[in-house]
C-alpha cells in the first residue's frame, strides 16, 4: 500500500480506504488509487487484513457426500445466502469418511474460518461438539440435541408420514421402505415409515441400505425376490431410488404401472424428463438460508442463545406414483373387462 500511495500521490490510509470499499473517497481519488494499483500489479493481502480485524469473513462448509446431488444443492443455496451477508465458503468433503471430516475439521480451524457448517455429518455428538465449544457451528440434516450446536433440519418423520399418505391413498398395501441405515436423516424416516404404516393397520417392510445408489440397488432387488408383495418403493433418498428404478426395469416391470416409486430431497436428478420421480422436497433454500443467518448470529455475538430449528418439507407428485395393478385411481378393485 505505500507503494500505490506514493504512485497515486496520496496517503497509505486512503489506499486503505479504497481498498476495503469506503465510500468517503473521492471519485477522484480513487480512481487515482486504482490506476496506480493496477499499474504495481497490486492486490490485497486477505491474510494481513484477517489478522488486523481478528475475523476472516469466511465460513467452512463440510460436505459428507459429493457424489449424493442432494449436498451440491445444498452448497449451493449457502453460497447465496452467505454473498447476501458478505462471507466465503470455504468447502472440503469427508469423502463417507469420519477421518476425512476431522481432518476437513482441522483444515478448517488452521485457516482461522469465523464459522462451520456441517451437512449430514455422521461424527460423534462429543466430536462436534468439542470443536463447536472454539468455533461458532451449525449443521444441516443432522439432528443433535447440543446446548452450543445450532441445527437446521427438515422434518424427515413429517417426511416418511407424507409418503406413506400418498401411497395409501392411491390404495397401496404393499409398501416397501429402503432404509438410509446410519446417514443423517435415516433413523426419523424409517420411525415415520413405520408408524404412519402402523396406523393404517399396514405391515412394515424395511430393506437395509446406506443412501447410496448401489444400496438402493440390492434393497429392491431383496424386495421383489423374498416372496413377499411389493407395489410400492419407497426409498430413503433419491440416488437410492435410481438404483431402485434400474432393478425393476432389469426385471421387466414398469414405474408407476406396476411398481410406484418414490424418493427424498427432490434433488435435480429426480425432476429430470425421464426419470420425474415423486419425491420429498426438504426446500434446501430455506434450510440454507436459516443456517446461514444462525451462524452469522453467532459470529457476531448478536445471538448467544442455541437454535433447533425444524421446518416442515413439501411433497411433490411426478409420475413415478399412481394406484397399484389391479385397481381404479381410487385404490378400488377393478374387475377384469370393465
Amino acid at each position: 500500500m505505500d507503494d500505490v500511495a506514493r504512485a497515486a500521490g496520496v496517503s497509505r490510509a486512503l489506499v486503505s480506504l479504497v481498498m476495503r470499499g469506503s465510500d468517503k473517497v473521492s471519485d477522484r481519488s480513487r480512481e487515482a488509487v486504482l490506476a496506480a494499483a493496477a499499474e504495481l500489479g497490486y492486490r490485497p493481502n486477505l491474510a494481513a487484513r484477517h489478522l488486523a480485524s481478528k475475523r476472516t469473513k469466511t465460513f467452512g462448509l463440510l460436505i459428507h457426500d459429493l457424489k449424493n446431488p442432494y449436498f451440491p444443492g445444498l452448497a449451493d443455496g449457502l453460497k447465496v445466502a452467505a454473498d447476501r451477508h458478505g462471507y466465503r465458503l470455504m468447502i472440503a468433503s469427508g469423502f463417507l469418511a469420519d477421518a476425512g471430516e476431522i481432518e476437513a475439521l482441522e483444515m478448517f480451524e488452521a485457516f482461522n474460518v469465523d464459522g462451520v457448517i456441517l451437512t449430514g455429518s455422521r461424527l460423534p455428538d462429543a466430536t462436534i461438539e468439542s470443536m463447536a465449544r472454539t468455533m461458532p457451528t451449525v449443521t444441516i440434516s443432522r439432528p443433535m440435541h447440543s446446548d452450543v450446536i445450532d441445527t437446521v433440519n427438515s422434518d424427515d418423520y413429517l417426511g416418511a408420514r407424507m409418503v406413506v399418505d400418498h401411497l395409501v391413498g392411491l390404495g397401496h398395501r404393499h409398501i416397501c421402505h429402503l432404509d438410509g441405515g446410519t446417514f443423517a436423516g435415516a433413523i426419523e424416516r424409517r420411525r415415520g415409515y413405520e408408524e404412519t404404516m402402523r396406523a393404517h393397520g399396514l405391515e412394515p417392510h424395511v430393506e437395509a441400505g446406506d443412501f447410496t445408489e448401489a444400496s438402493g440397488a440390492t434393497a429392491a432387488e431383496h424386495a421383489l425376490s423374498d416372496g413377499r408383495p411389493v407395489t410400492a418403493i419407497f426409498a430413503g433418498n433419491d440416488l437410492s431410488a435410481l438404483g431402485a428404478l434400474d432393478v425393476i426395469d432389469d426385471a421387466g416391470l414398469r414405474v408407476p404401472d406396476d411398481v410406484s416409486l418414490v424418493g427424498y430431497d427432490n434433488t435435480f436428478v429426480s425432476a429430470l424428463r425421464h426419470i420425474e420421480l415423486t419425491t420429498i422436497d426438504q426446500r434446501q433454500p430455506e434450510l440454507a438460508a436459516l443456517a446461514v443467518d444462525a451462524l452469522v448470529g453467532r459470529v457476531t455475538g448478536e445471538r448467544t442463545a442455541v437454535q433447533h430449528i425444524v421446518i416442515p418439507p413439501e411433497l411433490v407428485v411426478r409420475k413415478t406414483t399412481a394406484a397399484p395393478p389391479g385397481t381404479d385411481d381410487r385404490g378400488e378393485a377393478v374387475t377384469p373387462g370393465q
